[in-house]
């Protein structure tokens, strides 16, 4: 299947001159007047390392046939994180740098996707919002009206978001997991 360069999203595995690659990161870039771009980040599925690449928006990229499996996490131990399969009970264990920032946002028993692309487990997806409690946050400021002051609040998993002033500790909040941006409480 073929998509456009500004289809591209973290943790899809695109084809690259033969090569497959999980996308870490990307950005559209429109600089003035000239055309618009995708700077990505891009790990190699066969060696593991990492690289920059710059796409046209009008390049078109490959992408190969990607069996999604739902998996638990479990655990972690050092830099390995442990998930299991919630059909077969198999367990499986990802590093860091295949996660990024996913680890951020998952508790124990949390479910995610697992992308397979030729039976090998490439990438996990977690859900596009999540919900988490507040652990630590200051106080909300009295008489404070201003409605784009933001404060710090950490959370469960100890991921520090931007939160707005009268969210106060032991309050659920939905987290958007892409840009890691308060959504809203949590009734």
């Amino acid at each position: 299947m073929m998509i456009k360069a500004t289809d591209i999203r973290r943790g899809m595995v695109i084809t690259m001159e033969g090569i497959n690659f999980v996308v870490v990161d990307f950005a559209h870039h429109t600089p003035g007047n000239l055309r618009a771009m995708v700077q990505t980040k891009l790990r190699n599925m066969n060696s593991g390392a990492l690289i920059e690449k710059r796409l046209r928006s009008v390049d078109t990229i490959e992408v190969p046939y990607v069996e999604t499996k739902e998996f638990e996490y479990l655990y972690s131990a050092a830099d390995e994180h442990v998930f299991m399969d919630t059909e077969t009970f198999d367990q499986i264990s990802f590093n860091n740098d295949i996660l990024g920032t996913a680890m951020d946002y998952l508790l124990p028993n949390s479910k995610v996707s697992v992308m397979y692309v030729a039976e090998k487990p490439v990438s996990i997806d977690v859900p596009a919002t999540i919900d988490l409690t507040v652990t630590d946050t200051p106080p909300e400021l009295k008489g404070a009206t201003a409605t784009n002051q933001y404060k710090e609040a950490t959370l469960e998993t100890g991921v520090k978001v931007q939160v707005p002033p009268f969210i106060q500790v032991g309050e659920k909040i939905k987290i958007d997991t892409r840009t890691g941006e308060y959504v809203s409480r949590v009734k």
